[in-house]
């Protein structure tokens, strides 16, 4: 199913109480209002910024529904569902289909990487068992899964995956895609600091972890940049995003994501272990870095 996405969808963390035992769920309500209230134009829970990894089955569920829940219809959501098995992810994706989610994000398999003959047949068979729109999360790092351009294509042209999110960090072969296979599958930046080159290139939209803590920022540099094609102003909100999306990815990223959220008054918890809280010089290095943003609080 084709569906077109345009702006900065958030990535979303997963809140938890402070001993991180349990979903905050009112913490989802207020991570919704801090996002959308700010702008942003869609959102993508139960990813790696969502430490989907730690999460049970029955968590993954209830925080993908309470977040459908909560955006209630104002943007869209497009929840994570991928999971080791074919059989986890299709119960994860029928679930989020059935709270209400607009599309799906889904990771493929990991740890035992299959070929590229058993991801078409795992994409093939969630289309099947859905019928919402699946993204491909491309994070080479993570499932040591590396696509060509090529096989980037087949996979949208012989399944039900409509798009990319690209977290590679491969700018020359995310060009290729965005230029090559464009009538196969539509490429979607998800490297935070490759966000303004993506744009320039033409990138609809862009999943952004980043936009939890920044999302009005994020969004200005969108309109700035994909809609006015005004490049001094971009460029201008780009030299002071861009120090903040070098240290979220020099860090664990879900576990520098929450301090950031706490650092502008949205908490959410701390993240699950074995990821441990950001040092003090490294907390101390965050906030200076959203104040000379001037992200200091969770509203414009």
């Amino acid at each position: 199913m084709a569906i077109e996405f345009r702006g900065i969808l958030a990535a979303c963390v997963t809140p938890f109480t402070a001993d991180g035992s349990e979903v905050d769920f009112e913490g989802i309500d207020a991570q919704v209002e801090h996002l959308v209230s700010n702008g942003v134009n869609g959102l993508v829970p139960g990813g790696s910024t969502g430490e989907f990894f730690v999460l049970s089955v029955a968590e993954r569920k209830a925080s993908n529904r309470a977040y459908v829940d909560a955006a209630a219809g104002r943007v869209p959501v497009i929840a994570g569902t991928g999971a080791l098995s074919t059989a986890e992810t299709i119960e994860l994706s029928r679930d989020a289909e059935d709270a209400g989610a607009d599309a799906l994000i889904i990771v493929p398999p990991f740890y035992c990487t299959p070929s590229f003959d058993e991801v078409l047949a795992h994409y093939q068979a969630i289309s099947k068992a859905v019928d919402i729109p699946i993204m491909f999360y491309n994070n080479p790092a993570a499932t040591g899964l590396e696509l060509t351009p090529e096989q980037l294509g087949r996979l949208g042209a012989e399944t039900g995956v409509w798009c990319y999110k690209d977290t590679g960090g491969d700018f020359p072969k995310f060009t290729e895609v965005h230029y090559g296979r464009a009538d196969d599958i539509a490429a979607l930046n998800g490297c935070d600091t490759l966000t303004f080159a993506a744009l320039a290139l033409g990138a609809k939209a862009c999943v952004w972890g980043a936009a939890s803590i920044m999302p009005a920022l994020c969004t200005d540099l969108y309109q700035a940049l994909a809609v006015d094609e005004d490049l001094p102003k971009a460029r201008e909100l780009w030299a002071t995003i861009n120090p903040i999306c070098v240290f979220l990815e020099s860090h664990n990223y879900a576990g520098a994501v929450k301090a950031g959220l706490e650092l502008i008054g949205v908490p959410a918890g701390p993240a699950r272990a074995p990821v441990q809280p950001l040092a003090d010089k490294d907390r101390e290095e965050l906030r200076r870095l959203l104040e000379a943003a001037g992200v200091t609080t969770a509203t414009r």
